[in-house]
């Protein structure tokens, strides 16, 4: 193999200055693509698309075909990086000034693929001749997006194609104030809700000849609000139900307005299901609305419900790993938002662990060089213990 198919820092520019602002792969999935060709992997390219998102390409490539199967899973697509003229360096350059990589995707997540990349690479050099199990690679383009045309969409063609991994590692960056400090063990469930009120339109000054959708809302709000869904569970947090948006679209101040809508999210633990608290809000919003004679239209979509993967065998030896390397001793958490490892679960049990997320979807996002040869280190080490 070429000396740079082990080097993750190699790896980790040549993705960076693909400019691959989602759902745009930008060439990232072609200089993915070639490298795990020329070292053997079988290489399928899948895009998607929708009527109401965009196309999104994605890659799924695979060596060996025995088990144990382990899959690394990870994105290329990055977000917009803002005003260019705000960063130090151009945001894909991929400069590295005094040990650091600046660049947008340094650590969310070219950085972690490159990682992944670089170990694969490291692992069937030294032990090509022995190798009986299989390692696979998906990425996708569709991280930062809706999430529509992406991981969903590859982990239901492996499904129908017999590719099942028995494990999957998701180089997502988790480590929050140490370099290894915390793995991902699950995620708590996301649902997204729009309820809209409709009264009928009429003067403030005359009320009673109007029906003002605003106080049906706000009293459902509130109640909403008011309600503690659990105090959190063995493994997650509490369940949190937040309002995002409240628009009546009305341009005045002497109307009151027909109709009015909130948008509003629940993250929610493993001691409810999408589906309880979708039914859960639908009777109260009948319940509260119905005696007042407001119409309304309630539109819930649950993005995922929650999931845990039990610690112990394989998590035990990634964290024996991670210890060999950063000398830490890494947290299990199932706190911050929706990954794509709330498509993964369905496939295999799934674990998230990566670089610091200090400086995502920021200005100036960046990794130190350091960070990417010991993550590449941790992930070899890791697949020395799994492999037998």
């Amino acid at each position: 193999m070429p000396t740079y198919f082990s080097n993750p820092v190699a790896h980790a520019q040549a993705l960076i200055k693909c400019p691959s602002v989602t759902p745009e792969q930008a060439g990232s999935l072609d200089y993915l693509e070639t490298v795990l060709t020329q070292a053997g992997f079988r290489c399928q390219r899948l895009p998607y698309e929708s009527a109401t998102s965009p196309r999104v390409d994605n890659l799924y490539a695979r060596i060996g075909s025995g088990s144990p199967h382990l899959c690394f899973a990870g994105h290329v697509d990055v977000v917009p990086p803002g005003e260019e003229t705000d960063w130090t360096y151009p945001p894909f350059d991929a400069h590295i000034v005094d040990g650091v990589l600046y660049g947008r995707g340094a650590v969310d997540m070219k950085g972690g693929v490159a990682a992944m990349l670089s170990a694969a690479m490291r692992y069937l050099e030294a032990n090509n001749a022995g190798f009986n199990g299989s390692i696979s690679f998906l990425i996708t383009g569709d991280e930062e997006g809706p999430g529509v045309n992406g991981t969903g969409n590859v982990v239901d063609w492996m499904r129908e194609n017999g590719e099942q991994p028995d494990h999957c590692l998701l180089g997502e960056p988790t480590s929050l104030t140490l370099f290894g400090d915390t793995i991902k063990n699950g995620r708590r469930g996301s649902l997204n809700g729009q309820l809209t009120v409709i009264g009928e339109q009429g003067h403030v000054a005359y009320p009673h000849l109007a029906k003002n959708p605003l106080t049906g809302l706000i009293a459902v709000l509130k109640r909403l609000l008011d309600e503690v869904l659990d105090d959190g569970s063995a493994n997650f947090a509490p369940s949190n139900f937040e309002v995002t948006s409240i628009d009546t679209g009305n341009p005045t101040t002497n109307v009151i307005p027909a109709k009015v809508s909130a948008r509003f999210n629940i993250r929610f633990n493993d001691l409810h299901t999408g589906a309880s608290l979708s039914d859960r809000i639908a009777t109260l919003a009948d319940t509260m609305l119905h005696p007042t004679g407001l119409m309304h239209d309630l539109d819930i979509d649950v993005s995922s419900d929650s999931f845990l993967t039990q610690p112990g065998g394989w998590v035990d030896k990634l964290m024996k790993a991670i210890g060999d390397v950063t000398c830490l001793t890494p947290k299990l958490s199932t706190s911050g938002g929706t990954s794509d490892a709330r498509f993964i679960n369905k496939l295999c049990p799934v674990v998230e662990f990566g670089l610091l997320n200090k400086t995502i979807h920021k200005v100036d996002e960046q990794v130190p060089v350091a960070h990417l040869h010991e993550l590449t280190d941790i992930f070899h080490n890791f697949m020395r213990r799994y492999f037998p």
